[in-house]
């Protein structure tokens, strides 16, 4: 299926403008929009906040994705870098009409993954490493770090789980929606992050 996705910020912005250009650039290339997706919302918003987000997760392998710029896409390199990585995964092409950007199964394409896998794993071993100082930090201190005798803290539920935490903060899931995943009140959740400094702020 191929998906025509638009996004404006404001409400006094146009989504005419670049529902023209897709219109026009599917006339050269003799195809068309099946599916349109239109919203009014900050390129910053998280993700699964956003109507795109619910696209991505319906997305499947052979599907097309076509908006006017990848600026429509996220407003940072980060949330970019992630939504073309999620579409690579499942094998969508994405197009873009003023950047003449193609994510497809080409060579360009099979280097875009190699740098994302890269950075991915560049950013674990940054974490691993901060977490195990911060270990090391806290024995040094006499800090104990497994669980006290006789201790029913919620925390301990968390031990164990660093790799998927670190996996779930690398997707950019929100911290709140972590939280329900592993089963954890959401201070739990940040009180553990804390200890392994995951978070550099003590709110959620």
């Amino acid at each position: 299926m191929i998906y025509g996705y638009i996004r404006v910020s404001t409400d006094r912005q146009t989504v005419e403008n670049q529902r023209f250009e897709i219109v026009e650039f599917c006339k050269k290339h003799n195809i068309e929009v099946e599916r349109w997706i239109d919203e009014t919302i900050s390129g910053t918003k998280e993700i699964d906040k956003r109507k795109l987000g619910i696209l991505l997760d319906n997305l499947q392998k052979g599907d097309i994705l076509i908006c006017s710029e990848l600026s429509r896409l996220g407003r940072n390199l980060l949330m970019i870098m992630s939504i073309l990585n999620v579409c690579m995964i499942k094998e969508v092409e994405v197009w873009t009409i003023k950047d003449n950007y193609r994510l497809g199964s080409d060579i360009s394409s099979k280097v875009l993954a190699f740098a994302f896998g890269l950075s991915a794993e560049i950013e674990r071993n940054l974490i691993s490493q901060r977490t195990k100082e911060a270990l090391a930090r806290m024995k040094s201190e006499g800090i104990h770090i497994g669980r006290p005798f006789g201790a029913k803290s919620q925390v301990v539920k968390l031990s164990g789980k660093e790799k998927q935490i670190e996996s779930l903060l690398m997707q950019q899931v929100p911290k709140i929606k972590i939280a329900q995943i592993l089963g954890v009140h959401r201070s739990t959740l940040r009180r553990f992050m804390l200890s392994l400094h995951l978070l550099s702020t003590p709110q959620i």
